[in-house]
Parts: C-alpha cells; structure tokens; sequence
C-alpha cells in the first residue's frame, strides 16, 4: 500500500507539483512585464499629449501672426 502512495507521489503528484511552480513563475513574470509596458505606455501617452498641445498652441500662434499680417496688408 505504501510503495503505491510512494509511486504515486514519484511519478505523479510531484511532477505536478514542478508544473504548477513553473507556470506560477511565469505568470509573475508576465505580470511584472505587463505593468512595466503599462508604465511605459502612460508615459509616452502623456508625453505625446503634451506634444499635440505645444503643436497646437504653435499653429495657433501662426496663425494669428497671419491674421495681423493680413490685417497689416489690407489697411495699407
């Protein structure tokens, strides 16, 4: 009876065992992976906003020097 409990633990739950130690090992990595490009995304999400609204503020400002130099054109 015990060599049987004993060949069991050998040859199934222990190998079972190492299966489930592996794919947890994994799993964390994966997670330390995920939050770190999750970071990384927020981050350059920001920085590309704040480009968009200097881009934006830029052409703005273009714009109404256009607009004075047209205004300066006209009235001559």
């Amino acid at each position: 009876m015990y060599e049987m409990i004993d060949i069991v633990m050998q040859w199934l739950v222990a190998p079972i065992i190492v299966v489930v130690w592996v794919l947890f090992n994994k799993v964390t990595k994966n997670e330390k992976d995920i939050a770190v490009i999750q970071a990384q995304h927020e981050s350059r999400s920001l920085h590309h906003d704040r480009e968009m609204k200097e881009m934006k503020e830029t052409i703005k400002a273009i714009f109404m020097k256009l607009d004075s130099i047209e205004q300066t054109l006209r009235n001559r």
